[in-house]
């Protein structure tokens, strides 16, 4: 038995949603003809995760309206985020409700653009087109790629004009403390020629269950020599269906870092892919994964060479306890032309109970000649020789454990620029495993 499909809203209520928020007519029209194309698209088929029985369509409310605040008044929860005195570019969201947005006079000078998704619709339209759904990630992929742009109720717009370089990290916190919300989050990076950036956004709920949808998109672009670094720490709450689909599109000589600890309580499906279009591209990709409970996840991590001497590296390690099941597919695709190529991977299951189940599926493929590809995939215990040698010293086997389990899981957490969201990730780490 698969769950219903029907859409829970209808063009009209759509067009009604846009033209309330004042968008202009090629939003609002993009948004119907979404919906439209979202009934009759399939869904996604993500490898060895049946997904007919989850329900990602249906919510209580698209759109929830979050009281204001300022950042004196932020939860404790938010504060330990951030910097509040040095954080001079910061986005803070609460549900679907734009509360806190900073940006440094420095900045703004040099053209910089940082605003929330919708204001940037209004106010920056000329560039949202051009990149919106457009190159990363298409409209028209499948139903939730549609059922996305038809419903973005929130998310950010970063633009880094050529030949600026940001030292600053730029912040973004999701705040989810409404049951109710579903959040549509649309997060659209643009780092022109020369520029270099570095994003660092959190998802955080601070509910203990949710009753609404979360279907993200979030696109980077990098021209020509750009430069990224993304960081990002996922906590939503239990009760959420979760659709999360980060993608990078680089030209010649542009770099992409990825730092992502998807630490969701949710049902989840996940796909990072970059596509190194230029020759000279590169992507480094990083992530980390703790299952609990019985949930159910699959994480997709793929790198696509299109331009020559294009390198991509994916670390992906995850941990599973209880009955978590998780499916980890990383695949480093070199297409024909991209000749000297470099394609590398590596994926790491730890599994810490009996009922757990990690999955580690490396594909490499590869049409061309002139090229280097390899991947390692492992699927184990914490390894007894480490439990051995640590209680040897006079630890614990539940501190030995522990200790394993951070350390595996560091190289995503040391790769996070700013130290309250590496604080954040390493605690959310410490109540999983515990």
């Amino acid at each position: 038995m698969t769950v219903e499909t029907k859409l829970a809203l209808s063009a009209s209520e759509v067009r009604s949603f846009s033209e309330l928020n004042n968008e202009p007519k090629w939003f609002t029209d993009l948004r119907a003809a979404a919906i439209e194309k979202a009934t009759d698209l399939p869904m996604p088929k993500p490898d060895k995760t049946n997904i007919e029985k989850w329900d990602f369509i249906n919510f209580p409310k698209h759109t929830v309206k979050s009281e204001s605040f300022t950042i004196e008044q932020l939860p404790e929860a938010v504060k330990d985020l951030i910097d509040i005195e040095q954080q001079e570019n910061l986005y803070i969201q609460r549900n679907n409700t734009p509360v806190v947005i900073k940006l440094s006079e420095e900045l703004k000078a040099q053209g910089v653009i940082f605003t929330d998704f919708l204001t940037a619709v209004r106010e920056h339209g000329d560039l949202v087109q051009k990149y919106f759904m457009t190159t990363a990630v298409k409209l028209d992929e499948h139903k939730l790629t549609a059922y996305h742009a038809a419903l973005v109720n929130g998310g950010v717009f970063l633009y880094v004009p050529k030949n600026v370089v940001i030292e600053k990290p730029i912040q973004v916190v999701f705040l989810n403390d409404d049951e109710e919300a579903s959040l549509f989050n649309h997060v659209l990076v643009v780092a022109d020629k020369n520029s270099s950036v570095t994003y660092v956004e959190n998802y955080l709920s601070t509910v203990d269950s949710a009753k609404g949808q979360a279907n993200l998109i979030e696109e980077v672009i990098a021209l020509d020599n750009a430069q990224v670094s993304f960081g990002a720490v996922d906590v939503l709450a239990k009760g959420y269906t979760t659709y999360v689909n980060r993608r990078g599109h680089l030209y010649r000589d542009a770099k992409i870092n990825w730092a992502l600890g998807l630490m969701n309580n949710s049902d989840t499906i996940s796909e990072n892919i970059t596509h190194l279009v230029g020759d000279g591209s590169s992507a480094d990709t990083k992530t980390v994964v703790v299952g609990t409970g019985s949930q159910k996840q699959n994480f997709t991590t793929e790198v696509r060479h299109w331009g020559k001497n294009s390198e991509g590296f994916i670390l992906t390690h995850g941990v599973m306890k209880d009955a978590a099941q998780s499916v980890f597919n990383g695949i480093g695709k070199i297409e024909h032309g991209a000749s000297k190529s470099n394609a590398q991977q590596e994926s790491r299951v730890l599994m810490l109970s009996s009922k757990a189940r990690g999955d580690a599926n490396p594909i490499l493929l590869i049409d061309e000649d002139d090229v280097m590809a390899g991947h390692a995939a492992s699927v184990g215990r914490v390894d007894p020789t480490q439990l051995y040698y640590m209680m040897s010293r006079g630890i614990s086997k539940e501190e030995a454990e522990r200790l394993i389990i951070h350390g595996f899981l560091a190289p995503v957490v040391s790769s996070l620029p700013i130290e309250g969201v590496k604080n954040q990730l390493t605690k959310v780490i410490e109540g999983k495993v515990r």
